[in-house]
């Protein structure tokens, strides 16, 4: 039982750093690059990514990642790892409501709100467009980023408890 508790915790940290670097790289790479671009290009740019990111590869980081580490919480409490187990829960806690249901709450509505627009042929109009979207969007992506990359912190700091007593 100790041997899976410890082996789930590596795995659910694994799912914790892949879903923050996700949520990382929008913030430092490619909102910035679409925010150099011609607004139209910009939002169709946006509207594919978007619409690709709902693929069998990322589903399982994104709604995974706090179900991992509330098994891994469990697994640990069970192994009598009290304390690495907690950090696990509440990672497990951070990444449930600052990752996926704020994503779900805000960054999905907006992104589903942008495909729906009528792309303008007239740059002003694109202009205007897009910068009622990046700078919110930007906004609530690196919210949940920090709360991702503290999730993953926790998880972190639960996996060195693993090896001392509860």
């Amino acid at each position: 039982m100790q041997q899976s508790a410890k082996s789930l915790a590596v795995i659910s940290t694994v799912f914790a750093g892949a879903i923050f670097g996700f949520f990382y790289a929008w913030v430092c790479s490619t909102m910035w690059g679409l925010d150099t671009l011609d607004p139209r290009t910009a939002i169709s740019a946006m509207n594919a990514m978007n619409g690709s990111v709902r693929n069998a590869v990322f589903a399982p980081a994104f709604f995974g990642t706090p179900v991992v580490l509330a098994l891994a919480a469990l697994a640990l409490k069970l192994a009598g790892k009290g304390s690495s187990s907690l950090w696990f829960g509440v990672a497990a806690a951070v990444s449930l409501v600052f990752g996926t249901l704020l994503t779900m709450a805000v960054n999905v509505p907006m992104n589903e709100a942008l495909a729906l627009i009528d792309l303008p042929d007239d740059r002003a109009a694109a202009q205007v467009i897009w910068e009622d979207y990046s700078p919110k969007w930007q906004f609530w992506n690196q919210a949940r980023t920090v709360a991702s990359g503290v999730a993953l912190l926790f998880a972190c700091i639960g996996l060195t408890k693993i090896g001392k007593p509860a």
